[in-house]
C-alpha cells in the first residue's frame, strides 16, 4: 500500500475586522472544504475517514494560527496542519485596524495497493 495524492483542494478565508489569523485560517480551510463533495474514497471502496488530508495555511503572523481549531473543520479523516508566511493584511483608512485574508491547500491522500 502507497499513500496517494487525489484531490488539491484551495480556499480563502478572511476576517474583516478584528485581524485574528485564525479565523481566517478557518475559513479558509472551510471554502476549500465546502465547494465538493468527495466521493473519490467511497467510489474506490474506502471509507471516508481513511483519508489523510495535509493541510497548508498562508497568513499573515503564522505563529499565531491554533492548528487544532483548523483541523477541527475537517470533516472526514485525520490531518496535519502546516502554517507559513502568506496571505494579505490589508489597513483600514484610519489605520486602527485591518483585514485579514488567509489562503488554504487541502491535499487529499489515500492508502492504495502499489501500482493502483
Amino acid at each position: 500500500m502507497a499513500w496517494t495524492r487525489m484531490v488539491l483542494e484551495i480556499g480563502m478565508g478572511t476576517d474583516i475586522r478584528g485581524t485574528e489569523p485564525t479565523k481566517a485560517a478557518v475559513r479558509a480551510l472551510w471554502d476549500a472544504l465546502w465547494h465538493n463533495s468527495l466521493s473519490i474514497a467511497n467510489a474506490i471502496g474506502q471509507d471516508t475517514d481513511a483519508m489523510r488530508v495535509e493541510v497548508k495555511i498562508g497568513v499573515p503572523d503564522p505563529e499565531k494560527v491554533d492548528t487544532q481549531q483548523v483541523l477541527d473543520v475537517l470533516p472526514h479523516g485525520t490531518g496535519t496542519c502546516e502554517v507559513v508566511e502568506g496571505g494579505l493584511k490589508i489597513p483600514n483608512d484610519a489605520g486602527t485596524d485591518n483585514t485579514l485574508i488567509a489562503h488554504a491547500a487541502a491535499v487529499v491522500y489515500l492508502d492504495l495497493p502499489e501500482g493502483a
